[in-house]
């Protein structure tokens, strides 16, 4: 779901660490919720990566766009699904890239933070503003920073898959260095773990991200500068209230 540099993430079989029918079952209720009442069916995947929720959604109906920077995300998308409509773009310029008069968008899995200058965020929501028809929904969905930055945490839970081989596990590690001003390196590492070998623990891919944290109360005012309005404001995916301690933060904000 990455939009900064073009493959940062490519070397990490990230999506291989998602178990997807599940995520996709619980945030399913919000995304027929919040999407169900757009004024048309088109919709836009921002930040679509490997097509997951570009796939989902047009199965539920939709006729949806993916867009993603990642030459490698889209390419992946396109060959799980050859006749669906992917474009390679980042968020700061859709208004050139995705046809105008869209009737909703979604951008989730954290992809938001890959803006990390203002100017960027700017950008995107007015792009996304120009693409979308009045009324359109515009769901939003990054970790809760407000969180994250007050209490300066620095990892995320481990994350434990069965791996290729036989007797072999793959470990996820997702540490955070901070810097002051919401601004973070994020770094995400793929280790293998076979236990009673040597080494019984190696690293198979890490990467180093700079990513910005962007509070709620930032997040919002930029909406509405590009005219958007905010309606709801929830902490996790499957529709909590959002609270200074909520996992995520997640916005249903609608193109005035």
């Amino acid at each position: 779901m990455s939009m900064d540099a073009p493959d940062s993430y490519a070397r990490l079989a990230y999506r291989g660490l998602i178990a997807w029918p599940e995520r996709l079952q619980r945030e399913a209720p919000l995304f027929q919720r919040v999407l169900g009442a757009a004024p048309s069916k088109r919709v836009l995947d921002l930040g679509c990566g490997s097509g997951d929720h570009t796939r989902f959604l047009k199965a539920l109906g939709f006729d949806v766009t993916g867009v993603d920077l990642s030459e490698s995300q889209v390419e992946a998308a396109r060959a799980a699904d050859p006749e669906g409509r992917y474009v390679q773009a980042g968020l700061t310029e859709l208004s050139g890239k995705v046809e105008a008069g869209q009737g909703g968008a979604y951008c989730v899995g954290n992809t938001l933070p890959h803006l990390t200058e203002a100017d960027e965020v700017r950008a995107f929501f007015a792009g996304l503003a120009a693409c979308l028809v009045p009324g359109a929904p515009f769901l939003l969905q990054l970790l809760n920073y407000d969180r994250i930055l007050e209490r300066g945490e620095r990892t995320f839970p481990v994350v434990l898959r069965p791996g290729e081989a036989e007797g072999e596990d793959t470990v996820f590690l997702r540490l955070m260095t901070h810097h002051g001003g919401g601004r973070l390196t994020f770094t995400p590492a793929n280790l293998r773990y076979r236990p009673g070998k040597e080494p019984c623990l190696e690293v198979v891919a890490a990467q180093e991200v700079p990513l910005r944290g962007w509070r709620r109360a930032e997040v919002e005012g930029m909406l509405d500068a590009a005219g958007f309005t905010v309606r709801e404001s929830l902490g996790t995916m499957t529709g909590e209230a959002w609270s200074a301690t909520s996992s995520d933060l997640v916005l249903v904000a609608e193109r005035r």
